[in-house]
């Protein structure tokens, strides 16, 4: 049995033998690194200097185009230390060929991209990928990621964006991996590993950042870009955990968020950027701005350009994205006397070691193997992976009696916006795949159903009524918008000759991601009525929910018969839809962020801290307890939650000892048994709560999990073993301790539904 103790244990491993050896080096190369980087700064100009702070966008992801003239301009006068947002290993060759034979000192450029769940080969979206609490299925996704960016002559990925995030809201909740610190870092350490491999020597192995640094998941309102203020005990118990694993795990570049801490812009702030992550956490590696954030620190209020990148540098920022502040004001800044060019120097000493720990001095065409391109994009080993991966994220929430999986049998209706959609099926912040590539929900539900059973098919309804508010909502990614009635009138045709019904409905790709908050979070309206219509007919119906975040799903979980949570599957969605809605797979999936009932309760999450007066009964209104007149404190679907086509029924908590001694070790086990006529994998759940604390303390608290696979019939002993490190917090002094006394353990299937014991720790 692997207790969660030694998996603890394997994951500091891993930690040392390959995340630090990404980001540090023996003595021996650290001095050899120093001695080449001296030696060419001593050559260059400070106009150079200046160039290698500079990243400036390369051209569109999208388009494929490349703004050749100005480009090409500022890279044979050393203008620019790298670029992103060009797709194409042979236009990125061209871009490095003028740096390293038409410039003065050759140096080589970083090429970066948002890499974020995949290049070609598209996985799920992070938060979908989070779900399924599969540590090494993220490193395998990012590994493909990074094996397909490098062959295209990518360096530099900007990923993974660990933000914790308690407010569906705001639309970036897709990007990271849900509201819980302790699963966020262990999914932080799994990203790092897998972009960066053992070495960053290999040309498949890239550059990753961790962003945005820091707490930007808590912005006011879920509002994108809005403020933040929050006390420092809450950033380090609840928000820094994950940042801070990924330094541990030897990321070799951190991004800057948008946001303002203590009043300041992370971009320029000297606590956030020095004390704490370069003093206190002992990072040495590259830290780049968010897009044009300094010269944003004008709308912030805080200060123009010229001011902003003085205010950037002293902080602790190295290379400046798009504003070119860093490269147009400083030089005058220095002969003001506003900085000194020792800071200059650490900012490029930085960057050009970078450059050296890829090994791009020594080989700057590194990532530039035309072959690869033709032999390592979205092949069939790569898809495979993404099917399969996609298949562990799929939540299923309801399942009334039974109706899933469903037989491949008689005629079945695939009804919905999203079931023909097939630049969709990714999610955002995949510009780089080739959609019309990729499969359909409705052809890999066809693929699957063979001649067995009949897929008929009609679109059903647009996203939104509005066919303006449509617009918006789709993005890049357009649908057609036609006549709402006529759908209507063709779905209810197509309903009427099938058994049963599947509705494809939610979100649109682009309705989450960057710069897409939401006050509503319910399905569009053009998509309810649909719904609705459909349970009328009185057929079964199975909804197939495409979303890239919490939405509010009280009617639907009150009459939808069964709902499958698809979030965005990636390339293989189609494929792996049909894998879990026929059987072939049984759903294992399990939320990383809770549901709520109202938008109105934002922000829900599980880990919450009590009141004064907490509600001692949710299910009626009780007067002077912390609730509300109209709802609910609890979630529709908690934190944890997730159904399985099998039954898994836990035995009692049992616990080795009522007391954790100091220094010592306490057991917590729990049999689980399958009961039911399916195989399948379930995910234990390990929770703590400190009862009291000089500082309160959360209901409870995530601290390890185990996931578990399962014949039909087949029990298996999870053991957790607790040490004191499991109950350490940070108190009024930011001082990383325990507090001997009273805890709770609760083990159990989700945040929810647990079992639970008390003992002492001395």
């Amino acid at each position: 049995m692997i207790t969660v103790k030694k998996a603890r244990l394997c994951y500091v491993l891993l930690g040392i033998l390959l995340g630090c050896s990404c980001s540090d080096v023996s003595r021996d190369e650290a001095a050899e690194m120093d001695r080449f980087v001296t030696e060419l700064m001593g050559k260059m100009t400070l106009h150079e200097k200046l160039g290698q702070l500079n990243l400036p966008s390369g051209g569109d992801m999208v388009t494929g185009t490349v703004m050749n003239g100005e480009l090409s301009d500022m890279i044979r006068k050393q203008e620019i230390g790298g670029f992103f947002n060009v797709k194409g290993v042979r236009r990125i060759n061209a871009l490095q060929r003028l740096a390293v034979e038409e410039s003065r000192l050759k140096i080589p450029l970083l090429v970066g991209a948002d890499v974020i769940h995949g290049y070609e080969t598209i996985f799920p979206i992070p938060l979908a990928l989070s779900c399924s609490w599969d540590t090494l299925a993220i490193e395998r996704m990012a590994r493909i990621s990074a094996i397909e960016a490098s062959a295209d002559g990518i360096n530099w990925t900007f990923s993974p964006m660990v933000d914790i995030c308690r407010d569906a809201r705001w639309g970036r909740i897709a990007e990271g991996s849900g509201e819980d610190p302790y699963l966020g870092s262990l999914m932080a350490r799994a990203y790092v590993r897998g972009y960066q491999g053992n070495s960053l020597q290999g040309n498949d192995e890239i550059l990753a950042c961790v962003k945005h640094f820091a707490l930007y998941g808590a912005s006011e309102s879920g509002r994108d870009y809005n403020t933040v203020d929050m006390s420092r005990l809450r950033m380090y118990n609840e928000y820094l955990a994950p940042y801070k694993a990924a330094v541990d795990a030897g990321v070799g570049s951190v991004m800057s968020s948008f946001n303002i801490i203590d009043g300041i812009p992370a971009t320029a702030n000297k606590w956030l950027l020095t004390d704490l992550l370069r003093d206190e956490w002992s990072f040495g590696g590259l830290l780049v701005t968010d897009y044009n954030s300094i010269a944003e620190m004008a709308s912030h209020g805080i200060a123009p350009l010229k001011e902003a990148s003085v205010r950037a540098l002293k902080a602790g920022t190295d290379m400046d994205m798009v504003s070119c502040g860093f490269l147009n004001t400083l030089e005058e800044s220095l002969k003001e006397g506003k900085i000194m060019e020792d800071q200059i120097n650490t900012a490029c000493r930085r960057v050009l070691e970078a450059k050296y720990k890829l090994g791009l001095f020594s080989n700057p065409y590194k990532y530039g193997d035309t072959l690869r391109v033709k032999e390592q994009l979205y092949t069939a080993e790569h898809r495979s992976a993404a099917r399969a991966i996609a298949s562990e994220t799929f939540v299923l929430l309801k399942n009334e009696n039974h109706l899933l999986p469903l037989g491949l049998k008689g005629k079945i209706a695939l009804v919905g916006p999203m079931a023909d959609a097939r630049n969709n099926m990714c999610g955002m912040w995949s510009m780089a795949c080739t959609a019309s590539r990729h499969g359909t929900l409705l052809e890999g539900i066809r693929s699957a159903a063979g001649d067995k059973a009949e897929i008929l098919y009609a679109k059903g309804s647009n996203v939104y009524e509005d066919a303006e508010m449509e617009k918006a909502a789709a993005g890049i990614r357009p649908l057609e918008h036609e006549d709402n009635r006529k759908l209507l009138d063709e779905a209810l045709r197509v309903a009427s000759r099938a058994d049963v019904i599947v509705a494809a409905l939610g979100e649109c790709a682009e309705m989450s991601g960057e710069s897409a908050s939401r006050t509503n979070l319910e399905i569009p309206d053009a998509q309810q009525n649909l719904l609705k219509a459909l349970l009328k007919t009185g057929k079964p119906v199975v909804l197939l929910l495409f979303t890239g975040r919490p939405l509010v799903l009280n009617w639907e979980d009150a009459n939808v018969h069964s709902i499958l949570n698809v979030w965005f599957g990636g390339s293989e969605t189609g494929d792996a839809v049909a894998d879990v809605l026929f059987g072939k797979v049984t759903p294992s999936g399990k939320l990383t962020t809770t549901f709520p009932r109202s938008v109105g309760q934002l922000p829900l999450f599980y880990n919450h801290l009590n009141t004064g007066r907490p509600d001692p009964d949710n299910r009626v209104f009780n007067r002077y307890a912390s609730n509300y007149l109209d709802e609910s404190n609890e979630p529709l679907y908690p934190f944890g939650f997730g159904l399985s086509y099998t039954d898994f029924v836990y035995g009692d908590l049992q616990i080795s000892s009522e007391t954790l001694p100091k220094n010592g070790e306490l057991t917590a086990s729990v049999t689980v048994t399958n009961k039911g006529n399916y195989d399948g994998y379930e995910t234990v759940q390990l929770y703590l709560r400190d009862i009291y604390a000089e500082v309160a303390r959360p209901v409870k608290e995530l601290k390890g999990f185990e996931r578990i696979f399962l014949k039909s019939g087949e029990s298996c002993d999870v053991k957790f073993v607790i040490t004191e490190d499991d109950l350490k917090f940070y108190n009024s002094e930011l001082h990383y301790i325990y507090e001997p006394g009273e805890f709770e353990i609760m083990i159990g299937t989700n945040s929810r539904d647990v079992k639970t014991k008390c003992f002492i720790a001395k």
